[in-house]
């Protein structure tokens, strides 16, 4: 927050985003940076697992963009990702995911984005009660539990975990 205790732009877009969607939740900006999910969980004093990361996907082939929300304590599987969406994936660089979010990397949110996404949810992340996820900044983040992670972005809950 500004010197006001405003939100930045990006992290005050993730505020109306929950709004839009009915969930009565606070988008908290921190001093410290939470771009990775060890970061995150340090600041808010969580698992790591708790962290529910917004990764970025390319589909070359539709051109889509595949937004997985995943534990912080896993990496993606993106054979797994791909068979679900029925196409291959590539990693997204980072002007992708600006222009098809309209974030940053390390600040991505999982519902808010410019063009909506194909999403999918890490099945780990439903064994929380509470878990936290990116606002919009890498300095952003705001608490939720699974429940309210399915209604805010919606998706497939899947198995998206490397083994």
């Amino acid at each position: 927050m500004d010197e006001a205790g405003e939100l930045s732009a990006s992290a005050a877009r993730v505020q109306r985003a929950l709004a839009d969607c009915g969930l009565e939740l606070t988008v908290m900006e921190m001093p410290e940076a939470t771009r990775t999910a060890a970061q995150a969980a340090a600041v808010v004093g969580c698992r790591v697992a708790q962290i529910a990361k917004s990764i970025i996907f390319r589909a070359p082939q539709s051109g889509r963009h595949v937004l997985v929300v995943t534990s912080g304590a896993n990496r993606v599987d993106t054979g797994k990702v791909s068979a679900l969406l029925g196409e291959p994936l590539e990693k997204a660089d980072a002007a992708f995911v600006r222009e098809m979010t309209g974030y940053v990397i390390g600040g991505v949110p999982p519902l808010g984005h410019a063009h909506p996404p194909v999403t999918f949810l890490d099945r780990d992340l439903l064994g929380h009660e509470t878990i936290w996820a990116a606002a919009g900044t890498p300095h952003a983040l705001f608490r939720l539990t699974p429940a309210e992670l399915e209604r805010a972005c919606g998706g497939a809950v899947a198995d998206v975990a490397e083994d």
